[in-house]
């Protein structure tokens, strides 16, 4: 009968072995994820001063932490409380695996775990967090595994950098980020204290909730280290007495949510695991210039609110108004802020990126530009008198267009400063015919114009056109005659530490004396022009502004000596705003508002434009004028001069 009991409980035994070595040959491999840990990561985006702007993430918000960066005061809080025999053991603890057993079986359920750092990485990792008893063998073969292939050191990195420490923040370091604002070199006691314990329950210990709780198992993390002599009685009683100040923060933390959509988009194409990769996204954006174009903006707003108000409650013209303002460096494109739109929780809709509207004067530069090329000067004369032109419709119908300036007048011979100083639509259309459509066309494609008209339309704005790309052809005149495409994005760095630099791309346009010429005509449109909202104390700004047809659309494009600025406002509708609401109006003060607090924050910038070399001064009907070689003086006081206009057409 003994004989039998002993064969029993010996083929019990070699049961138990096999079945054991069967499992362990099933699940031995599962510890490759935690050997080759390759988690989701965390990618962030700085500003150019390499403030956080955003994070982005997939499902897990981590930030990873290499050992010899953790503070060993948190290695030592973490042993302390969750298993004083980690250096000792070989992943399990016997020791407390009886005391748990009893325990369990004195209440007849599970109610003591003894798993050690390493089984807790296992279960966290690869496994799940059921209590039965399959997953808790299978636990116990995986860690011992796990100890043969891994130091001490590498199985703590793992388990910091993998367990979650709630309100969405996985690994310590984003934890101590999250709820501290710190790095984990700037923590005191009570601030590891309360990191250390969040693993056991962090929904429950999650301090932006349960800061009592929190607290009350930080007190056991700091009692335990001062019994085990781990810490002395003075930072004991430090620590205990210590409450600190938690933040309740968004995981993404996003400061510029315009920006990161834009750059999301861009990278996008190149990038497929952006989210997931922990990449390290340094932008051209200023925070600082971001706040203050989402400032101005606002401001701009509320006043074109507060008009159409005032004027009629009943009948308000602004119901889906809206706006949008990017600022970008003149001499390489990249861009210091941008705003889509005046409130992105009511619309993410981008306004810089992805409206097309028409932009109305604010394209006249451009054809003025031409003229200048071609041998017009700032004072040759220009007809401002009314004309009328028959077309025919896309239904083969004779049709008449007899456009008008904005003051409903004319003026007769005016010269071309004045013209675009006070934006007379009447003198640029008979300036463009003077010209010639075909080569003025020519010309706005040689700058960069895309998909417009091959009519007189162009004149008058009457195209589409976003204000990034209107922006990118006003680098023209800002970079003195070198066309500089804007840019977001500054740099990318990898989990490894590889960087990718972004450069400019710029085109030469024409030269630094013709677009001088440009850029002093500019300058009287904000001194006694159209754009006299867009002055600034003790800084040089010239600009255009733009109002189209019943007032869709109203712009500001202008610039300093170092930074370029358009505004647009209007209704998302396409419906008009008030007749009262043009780019001088409307646009050009929260160009302004934007240079008077940029300038407050950094008032070393450059406050004077420079004048070239080969710029000739002389006076012309009593008044001082630019000119160049291709620019000449005019050579009569009444009449331009046009002789051999056709030598100076730039051909294509």
């Amino acid at each position: 009968m003994l004989k039998k009991f002993f064969l029993l409980t010996f083929t019990i035994k070699i049961s138990i072995i096999i079945w054991l070595v069967a499992l362990y040959s099933q699940i031995r491999f599962d510890t490759n994820t935690i050997v080759d840990y390759n988690p989701s990561l965390t990618t962030q985006f700085f500003d150019r001063n390499d403030k956080l702007i955003a994070n982005i993430f997939k499902k897990e918000n981590r930030l990873y932490v290499k050992y010899k960066d953790i503070p060993p005061l948190i290695i030592e809080s973490l042993v302390a409380i969750e298993d004083t025999q980690f250096f000792e053991h070989y992943g399990i603890n016997f020791d407390a695996i009886i005391r748990a057993i009893i325990k369990d079986l004195k209440h007849m359920k599970f109610v003591e775990g003894a798993s050690t750092i390493t089984q807790q990485l296992v279960k966290t990792t690869v496994l799940t967090r059921d209590k039965k008893i399959l997953r808790k063998i299978k636990e116990v073969l995986l860690s011992l595994r796990l100890e043969s292939l891994l130091t001490k050191e590498e199985i703590l990195e793992r388990y910091l950098n993998q367990v979650y420490f709630g309100h969405g923040y996985y690994g310590i370091k984003t934890a101590s980020l999250g709820y501290f604002h710190k790095q984990l070199d700037q923590l005191n006691l009570k601030e590891i204290a309360i990191l250390v314990g969040l693993p056991k329950a962090p929904s429950f210990y999650d301090p932006t909730k349960n800061l009592k709780f929190a607290l009350i198992r930080a007190n056991q993390v700091i009692k335990r280290l001062n019994t085990l002599k781990w810490i002395n009685d003075k930072q004991y009683e430090e620590a205990i007495n210590f409450i600190p100040i938690v933040h309740n923060d968004t995981l993404t933390l996003n400061k510029a949510p315009y920006v990161i959509d834009t750059a999301i988009k861009e990278l996008k194409g190149n990038i497929d695991n952006l989210k997931t990769a922990g990449y390290k996204i340094k932008l051209t954006i200023d925070l600082e210039a971001q706040q203050i174009a989402r400032d101005g903006l606002k401001y701009g707003f509320d006043k074109i609110k507060k008009r159409d108000i005032y004027i009629d409650t009943n009948k308000s013209t602004t119901k889906t108004l809206n706006g949008s303002i990017i600022s970008l460096e003149n001499n390489s494109g990249k861009i210091l802020a941008l705003v889509g739109g005046v409130d992105y929780k009511q619309s993410s809709f981008n306004r810089v990126t992805q409206s097309l509207r028409q932009p109305g004067s604010s394209m006249k530069p451009f054809i003025y530009q031409t003229a200048l090329n071609l041998g017009y000067s700032t004072a040759s004369n220009l007809v401002d008198i009314s004309r009328t032109y028959e077309y025919k419709s896309s239904q083969n119908k004779l049709k008449k267009w007899q456009p008008e300036n904005y003051e409903n007048n004319y003026k007769g011979l005016i010269s071309l400063r004045y013209s675009l100083v006070h934006s007379r639509n009447l003198a640029t259309i008979n300036l463009v015919t003077q010209m010639g459509i075909d080569v003025v066309y020519k010309n706005l494609l040689y700058f960069g114009f895309e998909n417009i008209p091959y009519d007189l339309s162009i004149t008058l704005g009457s195209f589409s056109i976003s204000p990034l790309n209107l922006s990118k052809l006003y680098t023209i005149f800002s970079n003195d005659g070198i066309r500089v495409t804007p840019y977001l994005i500054e740099s990318i760095t990898n989990n490894s530490n590889i960087n990718i630099f972004f450069n400019k791309k710029e085109k030469y346009i024409t030269t630094p004396e013709q677009t001088f010429l440009m850029t002093s005509i500019l300058k009287d449109v904000v001194q006694k022009g159209t754009g006299r909202n867009a002055k600034v104390r003790n800084l040089e700004t010239v600009g255009k502004t733009g109002t189209t047809n019943n007032n869709v659309d109203a712009w500001f494009c202008g610039y300093s000596p170092s930074i370029q600025t358009i505004v647009w406002f209007g209704n998302d509708d396409n419906k008009p705003m008030r007749k009262t609401e043009t780019g001088g109006r409307t646009a050009a003060p929260v160009f302004s508002y934007f240079y008077k607090h940029w300038i407050q924050i950094h008032p070393e910038i450059k406050r004077k434009f420079d004048k070239p070399n080969n710029i000739k001064e002389n006076y012309f009907n009593g008044k001082m004028e630019y000119f160049t070689n291709t620019s000449p003086i005019p050579k009569t006081n009444n009449k331009e001069s046009n002789n051999n206009l056709e030598d100076r057409i730039i051909t294509f």
